[in-house]
């Protein structure tokens, strides 16, 4: 964990985040978490602003998230193949416009 993770951690923890949240942000454990609001681990890191935090949790897991990447790449699966049908529909039509001139 960094020094200005150890600045955002120190923020969040102010804000009132839980610590499971936050270390879910990072993807440590609450230990690190808790070594950075203890003091033992950056303990010369600044505390962030408010704005410069990330937004409050809960977040995602790893399986939601895993699952929403599946879908995206579903959607991009689906939405190239429409691009070359709809390719194939415009080049009919153009071809179709050019026999009528």
């Amino acid at each position: 964990m960094s020094e200005q993770d150890a600045s955002l951690v120190k923020g969040m923890v102010a804000r009132g985040d839980r610590k499971h949240d936050i270390a879910a942000w990072f993807g440590v454990n609450q230990g690190r978490i808790a070594e950075v609001e203890k003091g033992e681990l950056h303990p010369d890191a600044e505390e962030a602003d408010e704005e410069e935090l990330p937004p409050p949790g809960p977040y995602s897991s790893g399986q939601s998230s895993f699952a929403a990447s599946e879908a995206l790449r579903s959607s991009r699966k689906a939405l190239r193949q429409a691009i070359k049908d709809i390719d194939a529909a415009l080049e009919q039509l153009d071809n179709g416009s050019k026999l009528q001139d």
